[in-house]
């Protein structure tokens, strides 16, 4: 599933392949921009719909 995330560092929008059927998760991922990590926290729901997605920085 694609979702439009806006990075967390330069603000640009982005798209971010959000795999829902991994369950709930918490990943990095480099900005496709600015190349710097962001923190993905992904909460799952029943029927693999995406219930939270959060993203931080990492140097939070």
């Amino acid at each position: 599933m694609l979702k439009t995330v806006d990075c967390p560092y330069c603000g640009e929008s982005f798209a971010a392949d959000i795999d829902t059927s991994a369950g709930n998760q918490d990943y990095i991922e480099d900005c496709p921009v600015c190349c710097r990590p962001i923190e993905f926290h992904q909460e799952i729901g029943m029927n693999d719909e995406l219930t939270t997605l959060s993203l931080r920085r990492d140097d939070d």
